[in-house]
């Protein structure tokens, strides 16, 4: 399968084999004979050939491009081949507690800048600090991230998202809170919208109108979080609206004279 994939995908590109061999440093004959199937590329030649014609290795040595609709194509050509719905295997590191229960890693700020590379790293992720919050589900994986800014109030500068790792992306409800793990941006805290149809792209919105949406395409992220709750050390502030406080006092003054008229006795003459 995988030389007829090839060759549908050099094609694709508009490539004679001989032009194609000599980008990717190969010799004619060797690549000829992936093609032909009397060779099997190594596997870095099969990297080289994923990057080269933007599909993932998944897809090239397994499916059968034969059978991909003009739509699909034109998402491939696009360099749209990320695996949205998580059926393949996503790997994500991890640590447990002596019972074996998982831990919920606490990404620090010492932490944060080497998170986007050291994701998917056991090393990595093995120094992080641990606790656990009995309130929560057993069977879900949990991490706790650090936010910076003002963007996503009432979640303030300096606050930590406990969040819940999510494998299926489609199954993202607009509109909800999630730690977005970006290539170019790292750690990013945001109301997400899904935009999958189109262009397999997110849209990344914020709780403060000051900041403008934006879009991030789906091949940008490495992994996505939802929302659970938040800790913080400052003390939230009540905000009241004049108009709110006036009518407040007029309803309980309007309770006193009820109670007054209900329970205290007239006096007799």
């Amino acid at each position: 399968m995988i030389g007829e994939n090839l060759k549908r995908l050099r094609k694709k590109k508009g490539f004679s084999q001989e032009e194609l061999a000599s980008r990717l440093d190969l010799t004619r004959s060797s690549y000829s004979g992936y093609e032909n199937g009397v060779a099997e590329p190594n596997v870095e030649t099969l990297i080289k050939l994923s990057e080269f014609f933007g599909i993932t290795l998944d897809k090239m040595l397994k499916r059968n491009l034969a059978d991909i609709s003009e739509k699909e194509w034109d998402k491939l050509e696009r360099g749209i081949s990320n695996d949205i719905e998580g059926k393949n295997v996503r790997i994500i590191a991890m640590t447990v507690d002596n019972e074996e229960n998982d831990n919920i890693e606490l990404v620090n700020e010492k932490a944060r800048a080497g998170y986007t590379t050291g994701f998917s790293d056991p090393e990595f992720i093995s120094v992080l600090p641990t606790f656990q919050l009995p309130f929560l589900k057993k069977d879900r994986k949990y991490r706790t991230f650090p936010i910076k800014g003002d963007s996503m109030p009432p979640v303030t500068d300096g606050s930590y998202v406990v969040a819940e790792y999510v494998e299926n992306w489609s199954s993202i409800k607009d509109g909800y809170p999630h730690i977005v793990i970006t290539l170019d941006d790292g750690i990013v805290f945001k109301n997400v919208y899904k935009r999958l149809e189109d262009n397999q792209s997110f849209q990344l919105c914020s709780t403060n109108p000051l900041y403008e949406p934006y879009e991030v395409h789906a091949n940008k992220i490495v992994e996505i979080w939802k929302f659970v709750n938040y800790i913080c050390s400052d003390m939230p502030t009540a905000e009241f609206k004049e108009s709110d406080l006036t009518k407040a006092i007029l309803d309980l003054q309007s309770e006193v004279k009820h109670l007054k008229n209900v329970y205290i006795p007239k006096k007799k003459n």
